[in-house]
């Protein structure tokens, strides 16, 4: 190889390497997280259709300006159940959990949905679906023709 080509390779090298290192710098395509994440969901039943939930979020965006500001317990059709509101930013806690006690879920429901609100964005990110304890049965054939309800017996 001679000393030309040495240094047309050397030079495309670095070339690549910089751009490789520039586009790992660049944030995600998004920009800003826009709403929390749900990261874990603890179902604890109380008795007479009600339940308890410890709710677990992520929004490492926390600010006093802008921050997770509730979650809330739906049905797999999206109808609201309840809502915790948090009235104040959790930047130094991160993910953070929180309760919501004695949430009345109709008898024929037997998974809900968690999700988080942002204080500027409203609802979105990423939502956990549990299993209500004494309530979820997996139908012999593996599926479910309404999810989230009570098969038939």
């Amino acid at each position: 190889m001679k000393w030309l080509d040495w240094c047309r390779y050397g030079l495309a090298v670095m070339l690549l390497a910089g751009l490789i290192s520039g586009v790992a710098a660049q944030p995600d395509s998004g920009g800003i997280q826009r709403y929390p994440d749900v990261v874990a969901v603890k179902v604890t039943p109380r008795g007479g259709n009600r339940f308890d939930f410890d709710v677990t979020l992520s929004s490492r965006y926390d600010s006093p300006e802008r921050y997770a500001d509730a979650f809330r317990v739906m049905t797999p059709d999206g109808k609201s159940l309840s809502e915790r509101i948090l009235w104040h930013d959790h930047a130094g806690e991160q993910p953070f959990t929180r309760d919501l006690y004695g949430v009345t879920i109709p008898p024929q429901v037997g998974r809900v949905t968690v999700q988080g609100r942002d204080r500027e964005f409203g609802y979105g990110g990423r939502t956990v679906e549990v299993a209500l304890p004494g309530r979820y049965r997996q139908p012999k054939n593996g599926r479910l023709d309404a999810p989230g309800l009570l098969p038939a017996n």
